[in-house]
């Protein structure tokens, strides 16, 4: 199928972040190994933008520990843009020194999830990202800043965030230095309307500097999320593969969106992602049999690839 729509791009990117959010989230350690094959797997199926990691004390995030190793290694794959989560001035300065592609530091909207995260108010994450960028900038790096706002439509601690508080702290990143901007659905609070709305103000604020959708399927809207997103200019989305993921500061952010089913969805309308699903779908039961006993989402998996579907052959020229 070939897109027509004069609303939806000819391409996409997914962003796969199962290494960092999506296991960060689960009791079970991967060993660095199965990592390592899902890298590779992940890159021969055709992705080529993977966040690998934190840097973050192992003490706090065990499953994480190995995030330096995973970035020597991830980047010796040719077009593999890699990425991982920094929450502070020292994670990024491990990040420079690792020479990663891009840094993304988190910042919640929402007070309360912002001081159980990070024990830092939004404002004081945003002083923090002057640093890093003061930081970047003395160290002649390359490493591009991600400003992410979380909890952009609610939060299961605080409840209502504004649209308001949003935007201005999407706008205070940008100030602050950083090289782009995402918005993320943490607890699974959107719906295609608020999706659409939110959006669309952040796309003229921030314009060719957006980067990237993050949401989260835990009441079962996070492709109809996407869709309503696309319809206003985003072009890149993350999701984890077989949806696992969630924020351990956050009761009840479960299920991001499911790397599988949203390549399916974007290929099945047309829109190119460069992802070979049946590569992607056998990686997908690897990591399964890795992960057993964890509670595993995704809808393609079980039904398995219309004998219709025809995924577009071309790769995305979307630059990072």
């Amino acid at each position: 199928m070939t897109n027509t729509s004069p609303r939806l791009p000819s391409a996409a990117v997914v962003r796969e972040v199962g290494l960092r959010d999506g296991l960060q989230s689960i009791a079970t350690i991967l060993p660095t190994e199965q990592k390592r094959e899902w890298i590779a797997a992940a890159h021969a199926a055709g992705q080529r933008e993977i966040e690998v990691g934190s840097f973050v004390p192992a003490r706090l995030l065990p499953q994480l520990a190995d995030t330096a190793e995973l970035v020597a290694y991830a980047r010796t794959f040719p077009d593999l843009f890699v990425s991982v989560l920094v929450p502070n001035l020292r994670g990024a300065e491990n990040a420079i020194a690792a020479e990663v592609d891009l840094m993304i530091v988190p910042l919640s909207a929402s007070h309360q999830h912002s001081l159980a995260n990070l024990r830092k108010t939004p404002d004081e994450v945003v002083a923090e990202v002057a640093r890093i960028r003061a930081a970047r900038d003395a160290a002649g790096s390359k490493t591009l800043i991600e400003g992410g706002v979380g909890t952009a439509f609610g939060c299961t601690l605080q409840g209502q965030v504004e649209k308001s508080e949003v935007l201005r702290l999407m706008q205070a990143l940008l100030d602050a230095g950083a090289d782009r901007v995402s918005l993320a659905d943490t607890v699974g609070y959107a719906d295609p309307a608020m999706v659409r709305e939110l959006f669309e103000a952040a796309m003229e604020i921030a314009g060719e500097r957006f980067w990237c959708g993050h949401f989260h399927d835990t009441r079962g809207l996070g492709l109809a999320n996407v869709y309503a997103a696309l319809e206003v200019g985003v072009r890149r989305f993350d999701a984890c593969l077989a949806g696992i993921g969630g924020c351990p500061h956050a009761p009840g952010a479960s299920g991001n969106v499911s790397t599988e089913d949203l390549a399916y969805m974007l290929g099945s309308m047309g829109i190119a992602t460069g992802i070979d699903i049946d590569a992607l779908l056998a990686l997908r039961q690897r990591v399964a049999r890795w992960l057993a006993g964890e509670t595993l989402h995704g809808a393609v998996w079980q039904a398995g690839l219309p004998k219709t579907f025809a995924a577009p052959a071309a790769r995305p020229a979307i630059a990072a």
